[in-house]
Parts: structure tokens; sequence; C-alpha cells
């Protein structure tokens, strides 16, 4: 279960760090339903993903910073959420970025349960 877990978060770090760095380079209009969020909030949303993709491997490096990674899985699954909400709030019918955002919090929240609930060693 640690191993697959290790697996998840270094997935869900490069996955995260890329998102990151398209958000620095895309406006928020290239994803038409995302338009309600300002682009101040945009960019902070890149931060906000760089930070949560150190917190998901720096447990590797150093035991004592083990709590990070379920808070940055649950911080990425949370940002997840409000793209699904965000969509369904825009109308548009197309469910297909919707589907990807909720496989992503589906994998953070697997992270956030074996690192919270099940404490692999």
């Amino acid at each position: 279960m640690n191993i697959l877990l290790w697996v998840l978060q270094i997935l869900l770090a490069l996955h995260t760090l890329v998102g990151a760095v398209w958000k620095f380079s895309n406006p928020e209009q290239a994803v038409p339903s995302l338009n309600a969020i300002p682009h101040g909030v945009w960019l902070g949303m890149s931060g906000i993903e760089i930070l949560c993709s150190v917190g998901l491997v720096l447990p590797a490096l150093n035991k004592r910073f083990t709590i990070l990674a379920p808070i940055a899985a649950g911080l990425i699954a949370a940002e997840m959420l409000l793209f699904c909400g965000l969509h369904i709030s825009s109308g548009d019918t197309n469910y297909g970025p919707m589907i990807y955002w909720l496989v992503v919090a589906a994998i953070c929240s697997f992270i956030v349960y074996g690192r919270f609930v099940r404490k692999p060693s």
C-alpha cells in the first residue's frame, strides 16, 4: 500500500506541477467554464499548486514532513471540486473536463485516506 501511495503521490505531484506551469502560460479563458476565476486568483492557484507538488514529495526526503502529503492532496482535491462546481454553474454541457477533474479528486482522496486513515509505514 505504501508503494502505491508513493507512486500516486509522485504522479500527482508531476501532474500538479504541469498544471501550475500551464496556468502561468494560459489564461483562465482557455477553459470557458472557468471564466469566473479572476486572473490574480488563477495565478495564485498556480503558486499553491507548486507548493502542493513539493508537499507531496517532500516527505520522501524528511519524515518530519509526512503531514504535508495528505494536506497537499486535500488541497488539490478541493481545487478539482471547485472546478467541477464552476463548470456546472457555467451551464456547459460538455462533461469531459468535469470527469477528468473528478478522477483527479478521487486519486487525491485516496492519498488522503491512505496517509491519514491507513497510516502505512
